[in-house]
């Protein structure tokens, strides 16, 4: 897939909505699941967040004993897949667990959280995992982002955050199915990159965006 180029230049307007995607301790260098560079990209965040008008954060945040946890399931590993009542799911490492260290944000991304109109918690079903910012992994449980979205007269949403082939694609690829535009800014995310048959999980986010037109800059 081809990357199109993104400049400090670019005009974003009223009418478009900064996605910051799970900015959390966890999931950056030295936490329990943590993406490789993932604090490379807090403090450029909080700097883009000072351009949009509409900014919101999600923010994982499981119980302890989360189904999508590893330590929930004897004999199984993290990054191991099960089939779970609403489809295949990867099994964690225990993160982001409600109130703890680990689930608070990044601190050099708190330019941005103080510039957010909207934190939305996700993951909080202690039965079903929530990768999306606009449903929980059943694929019918919404957020209420997007009638909150519509509500602010918003086209196109700009995602940014952790991680690209995960939370990241999952989100941009509903905006779309909610009918807003999608961008994702790549160099402001970044992937765990799991291998699966025939690739990675960024090969297999890559496919999606292309069939689903989500913009990659």
């Amino acid at each position: 897939m081809g990357i199109e180029p993104f400049t400090a230049e670019e005009t974003f307007t009223g009418s478009d909505a900064l996605i910051i995607v799970d900015p959390q301790n966890d999931f950056c260098p030295g936490g329990a699941l943590a993406v490789a560079g993932g604090d490379e990209i807090m403090a450029g965040i909080g700097a883009l967040a000072l351009r949009f008008r509409h900014v919101v954060v999600t923010q994982d945040w499981h119980p302890a004993g989360h189904l999508s946890f590893a330590s929930s399931h004897p004999d199984r590993q993290p990054f191991d897949r099960v089939t779970m009542p609403y489809g295949e799911q990867v099994l964690w490492p225990d993160h982001c667990i409600q109130g703890t260290a680990g689930a608070a944000f990044h601190p050099l991304v708190q330019a941005a959280i103080d510039r957010a109109d909207l934190i939305i918690r996700k993951g909080y079903n202690p039965a079903v995992d929530s990768y999306s910012a606009f449903f929980e992994n059943d694929r019918t449980t919404r957020t209420g982002l997007a009638g909150y979205l519509r509500d602010k007269q918003v086209r196109r949403c700009v995602f940014v955050g952790l991680a690209y082939d995960f939370c990241v694609a999952w989100s941009a690829l509903d905006a779309r199915r909610e009918g807003f535009e999608a961008v994702i800014l790549k160099e402001h995310a970044r992937a765990i990159g799991m291998p699966i048959q025939g690739g990675t999980t960024i090969d297999e986010a890559e496919a999606l965006f292309r069939e689903a037109d989500v913009r990659v800059v």
